[in-house]
């Protein structure tokens, strides 16, 4: 405050107090009114001396304030468009109004996309989440080309019995008897959405019968398991083995296509049928490791395979065999997958087995045994 502020404002005060000291000495019964009108005069006095002051300070701020308020104005207008920042190739799939959808491969293989927000069908959302998994996909046609029984496969084979080879089982083991599991160990393979099918994988791919194959180290394990649960009676069938990264895809595309005919845009369908589909690239059934299984009077793909005998003879003795159940209950905020009790994932007897006795899943195996 410079010399001509401070005499101006008390040149003010004194005049002020010099009026309430004539209306005291006239109205001396009233005198509490001349004090509280010192008090407010003054203080209402200091205050727009203030901002007299700091004039400059609120001016520009407020210029501010009003270019923010005017540029979110015109950078946001209230209308609808209907228009996609996206490329003018069309989804396979996609319902709504929007003229130009978003390509789902693209924005799969990029690192961000934007989508314009649409009203959510909830119908549609519902209907599509309680669609049937892709793996039914696989197995929904009943005959010997997508799926395939233990007599069908010896039949194909001549009869003959392909036996568990113990060899790879034993790879487990160190020199002491202890168990020793190596990350390198191609049966331990870990893959999902965090850890993808490296570009260089390469497997020897086997027939099991037709055009269904698989890995063919998990040819001989496998049969021996069909074979043990037959002799218990039990009879399972191979529906969903390998499957190229092509026809990943095309489940996986066409699961966000339902979603996206719901109303959401593509990032919010992509989260929501990866936890339901493997996303292409991060599938067991990739890498010829993976097996579905369903049985005779039983051939839907869902929850309740887990209470027929099928699934609980598998739940209970796959281990032995060297398969696992590699989506368990329980385990979804770990795996990130939903409960898949027809899914069935060689790993080796040795691990299995540890997975098995731990009630554990393979990603805590990983995190836990291997090296």
């Amino acid at each position: 405050m410079n010399a001509s502020s401070l005499q101006m404002k008390l040149s003010y005060k004194s005049k002020v107090f010099s009026k309430v000291q004539k209306f005291n000495r006239k109205h001396k019964a009233l005198s509490f009114l001349g004090i509280a009108y010192a008090f407010a005069a003054i203080t209402l006095y200091d205050i727009l001396f203030y901002f007299y002051r700091s004039g400059k300070r609120y001016i520009c701020l407020a210029c501010i304030l009003l270019f923010f308020v005017f540029s979110s104005s015109f950078s946001y207008p209230a209308m609808s468009l209907n228009i996609s920042f996206a490329s003018d190739v069309s989804a396979e799939g996609y319902s709504s109004d929007t003229e130009e959808a978003l390509s789902s491969v693209e924005v799969a293989e990029s690192d961000a996309e934007l989508a314009v927000s649409q009203d959510v069908d909830s119908e549609l959302i519902k209907e599509a989440m309680e669609s049937e998994n892709p793996d039914v996909v696989e197995a929904e046609h009943l005959d010997s080309e997508n799926q395939v029984s233990l007599s069908q496969i010896l039949e194909a084979t001549g009869g003959g019995a392909a036996m568990l080879d113990d060899t790879d089982d034993e790879a487990g083991l160190s020199d002491l008897g202890v168990m020793n599991f190596v990350s390198s160990d191609w049966k331990l393979m870990l893959v999902n959405k965090q850890h993808p099918i490296p570009d260089n994988y390469e497997f020897p791919l086997g027939t099991i019968s037709g055009t269904m194959r698989c890995d063919e180290r998990i040819i001989a394990p496998l049969l021996e398991m069909m074979r043990a649960a037959n002799e218990d009676g039990v009879a399972l069938i191979i529906c969903s083995p390998y499957r190229d990264r092509d026809r990943q895809t095309m489940l996986f595309n066409n699961k966000v296509s339902r979603y996206m005919a719901g109303g959401m845009n593509y990032m919010e369908a992509y989260n929501l049928a990866s936890q339901a589909v493997t996303v292409p690239g991060s599938s067991e059934h990739q890498v010829g490791l993976a097996i579905d299984i369903i049985t005779e009077g039983y051939s839907s793909l869902d929850e309740g395979f887990g209470n027929t005998k099928a699934g609980k003879w598998l739940s209970e003795n796959s281990y032995k065999y060297g398969f696992i159940l590699r989506y368990p209950a329980g385990k979804e905020n770990i795996t990130s997958i939903e409960f898949e009790p027809w899914h069935f994932r060689y790993v080796g007897v040795d691990a299995a087995t540890v997975i098995h006795e731990n009630g554990i899943c393979l990603e805590e195996f990983w995190n836990t045994y291997v090296n």
